[in-house]
């Protein structure tokens, strides 16, 4: 089983890209994606439709409170700000 994580990728000191990984089996993979309007987030789904995880393609311009709203939609609990600070940490 994976558990929920934030993974940041950081270029020059930055937050470049963040991928938060949400609970599913391990062997589970993505079978389609679905960009936000803005393009700021980007979703992974399951074949049966469950998210399996959101890439965050502009970490520095996504609030917490943006990032919250969408997962609210999709069903999970909200991401503590102490879990996002390693994207704001740089």
């Amino acid at each position: 089983m994976t558990e929920r994580s934030l993974q940041v990728t950081y270029r020059k000191g930055r937050a470049f890209s963040a991928y938060l990984h949400l609970s599913h089996r391990a062997s589970e993979k993505s079978a389609r994606t679905a960009p936000s309007p803005d393009g700021l987030l980007v979703v992974d789904y399951a074949a049966d439709g469950r998210p399996l995880g959101i890439e965050i393609t502009s970490p520095l311009a996504v609030t917490l409170e943006r990032l919250n709203r969408l997962l609210a939609d999709l069903g999970e609990p909200p991401l503590a700000e102490q879990e996002y600070r390693p994207v704001r940490a740089a």
